[in-house]
């Protein structure tokens, strides 16, 4: 039997779930540790409230901060940057319907949510920053209210491990869970939805409309069976939101046609997201969650301060 990797998450059920919480908590304050030194630059730097130093438009910059000014002065595209806000708001949207009870790899990826849930946690916390969730399995809807200090994410990242999974054939809102983060409006801020994005795309509207008032992003758990079929003879396909089954066997024809769809369900998503203007992030089940959540925080870092990406 091989050996658990190191980066691998722990397990978070049961009599080992609080266990398991200690050493997430390790894991995540030990491995990304250092990445909020300097410039208040962790997971965001809050859209601010006071003008910064102006430097060159860089594709991908967004064009309501644009410096006319400076550029009709420069006859060089600019931007102004801001000063990040000292108090910053992060409300999280963690999809736990059916589909995330699933995993084939290190965990499943209800798991690997939780985890972002953590990184998310420790990324944003300090300062008098507040932390808030909402979160649905598709037969049940959680609320936390955003708070501050490190017993609240503590028993914030408990609740979300501990709620509830709803019976097969639940199916998931991710539009109406979304939907609850714009009503009432809530002060500027951060919005990170934690999803696998299976399913149809109608949750596109409701983020995009979040994004005039926030920064926005999206983290996305797969699991390798969702973009690619095993060579395994005959197999009983289900899907635990409809509950339906299907028997197939699994032809090189299947497995193509299979891992072109996922493919393209996948570039749907990372367009809708990216239309929405959401950051995205993509944790697997069989990588260092750790490891990519670090290059995706260190790119953006770098996006700001006006480097390559």
């Amino acid at each position: 039997m091989s050996e658990r990797p190191r980066w691998a998450p722990p397990v978070l059920a049961g009599d080992r779930l609080e266990a398991g919480l200690r050493t997430l908590e390790l894991e995540v304050r030990g491995r990304l540790d250092g990445l909020l030194q300097g410039n208040h630059l962790g997971l965001v730097p809050g859209p601010g409230s006071e003008p910064g130093e102006a430097r060159p438009y860089q594709p991908g910059d967004d064009v309501r901060r644009m410096d006319w000014a400076v550029t009709a002065r420069t006859t060089v595209p600019h931007i102004r940057e801001t000063v990040a806000d000292r108090e910053l708001e992060t409300w999280v949207a963690v999809d736990l319907s059916p589909s995330l009870d699933f995993g084939t790899a290190l965990c499943e990826k209800r798991d690997l949510a939780v985890c972002a849930v953590a990184a998310i946690a420790y990324l944003t916390g300090g300062g008098g920053n507040r932390l808030g969730a909402v979160m649905s399995s598709g037969a049940e809807t959680a609320r936390i209210p955003a708070r501050g200090g490190q017993a609240h994410s503590r028993s914030l990242l408990r609740k979300v491990a501990e709620l509830p999974r709803a019976t097969e054939g639940t199916r998931g809102d991710l539009a109406a869970m979304i939907e609850q983060l714009r009503r009432p409006p809530r002060r500027r801020g951060l919005v990170v939805v934690v999803s696998d994005f299976l399913g149809p795309i109608d949750w596109q509207r409701p983020l995009r409309g979040l994004s005039a008032r926030h920064e926005l992003i999206g983290i996305e758990v797969l699991d390798p069976r969702d973009v690619d079929l095993p060579e395994v003879g005959t197999v009983v396909l289900a899907d635990p939101e409809t509950g339906r089954q299907r028997e197939v066997r699994t032809s090189a024809l299947l497995r193509r046609e299979f891992a072109a769809a996922a493919q393209a369900h996948r570039d749907q998503v990372a367009r809708a997201l990216r239309q929405a203007g959401a950051a995205h992030l993509v944790l697997r089940t069989d990588s260092d969650w750790i490891a990519d959540t670090v290059r995706f925080v260190v790119a953006r870092k770098r996006r700001w301060s006006g480097g390559a990406a």
